[in-house]
């Protein structure tokens, strides 16, 4: 896991043949991201764990899905760490695969360390399409007449993506720490790679067997000059952790990564550079909005009674997001909109 932590500071990124993600490093991702894997006192999330609850599908359309609402759950006194976790499940249904997912990307940490008096956020039903327990409304008015959106929220630590300005999925993510934060406003999808090796990794250059890279799967770009991407990699549940990139989880990674639309070029000479060439279209729109944190996300208000899931607040109009590169600004007065 040292390997991870080094990682946060991950920078320069140099190409690296295009592969699909294998078996074997799928099952190496799941090795990293082990349950309750640690590297001092950071948690990682477990990509193999989650998965089957970020990809659950029980509806076609977002207005098919259920209303959900929240409660607390205090962990009884008198009870250890094991009978925390088996009193919890047994309370909701007793799925552990179900009840222990969820309830672990709601409230961003894992529940092996519960321990008498400590409180949980859960939902009022477990096991739905994951798009119930999105903080980010269902329809989004101002992007109907947008084929695809995607918005990355810093404050929530969460991105959406939304199809005619309806939500077609969501998931978590982590942004820029404090040194390198993440740049806000609007982006589009450049290009994309499946497969990238940080030129920072230790072993970046090396023919040894035994050589560490950094590795990245679902690559994204959003800024050429930068090199800011949307990406695979792990995430820790302290919330900002990356050099400036947006770290995803791999299913949601690898959902966008085949959703979205990159740029068509003109005359280009490199694979992945726009140098020289001319951009004609740009690809699917990025919003970046949110104020950025410093402490793991606040995904919920916490009142007397009961918990709030706290909601994205989208802008009215996508396009009165300041662009975020020259690209943009470019193609804002071409449109005759700067």
């Amino acid at each position: 896991m040292r390997a991870l932590a080094a990682a946060f500071f991950l920078a320069a990124l140099a190409s690296a043949p295009a592969v699909a993600q294998s078996s074997a490093d799928l099952a190496a991702d799941a090795a990293i991201s082990a349950d309750f894997a640690q590297d001092g006192n950071v948690t990682y999330f477990s990509q193999s764990w989650l998965v089957d609850t970020m990809n659950r599908r029980t509806s076609e359309s977002i207005r098919d899905v259920p209303r959900v609402y929240y409660d607390y759950y205090v962990v009884p006194q008198g009870q250890n760490r094991l009978e925390a976790r088996l009193s919890l499940y047994r309370r909701y249904g007793g799925d552990r695969d179900v009840i222990k997912p969820l309830l672990w990307l709601l409230n961003r940490n894992d529940l092996e360390n519960l321990s008498p008096g400590d409180t949980l956020v859960v939902p009022t039903h477990f096991g739905l399409d994951f798009r119930a327990y999105a903080p980010f409304p269902r329809y989004y008015p101002g992007a109907r007449d947008i084929g695809k959106v995607v918005i990355l929220d810093k404050n929530v630590q969460a991105w959406g993506a939304y199809e005619n300005g309806e939500l077609a999925r969501w998931g978590i993510i982590n942004t820029g720490v404090e040194s390198a934060r993440t740049p806000s406003g609007r982006f589009n999808v450049n290009w994309q790679q499946e497969y990238r090796v940080s030129t920072l990794s230790p072993g970046y250059g090396s023919s040894a067997p035994d050589a560490e890279l950094w590795e990245m799967y679902w690559v994204m770009n959003l800024h050429e000059q930068r090199g800011i991407h949307m990406h695979q990699y792990a995430l820790p549940t302290s919330g900002p952790a990356s050099h400036g990139c947006i770290r995803m989880l791999e299913p949601d990674a690898q959902w966008l990564y085949n959703w979205v639309d990159t740029w068509e070029v003109e005359n280009q000479r490199d694979p992945i550079s726009s140098v020289g060439a001319r951009i004609k279209e740009q690809g699917t729109m990025v919003l970046i909005i949110g104020e950025d944190i410093s402490e793991p996300p606040q995904p919920f208000l916490h009142r007397e009674q009961y918990p709030v899931i706290r909601m994205v607040n989208l802008p009215p109009d996508p396009y009165q997001v300041p662009p975020g590169t020259d690209q943009q600004r470019a193609f804002d007065r071409l449109a005759g909109r700067r």
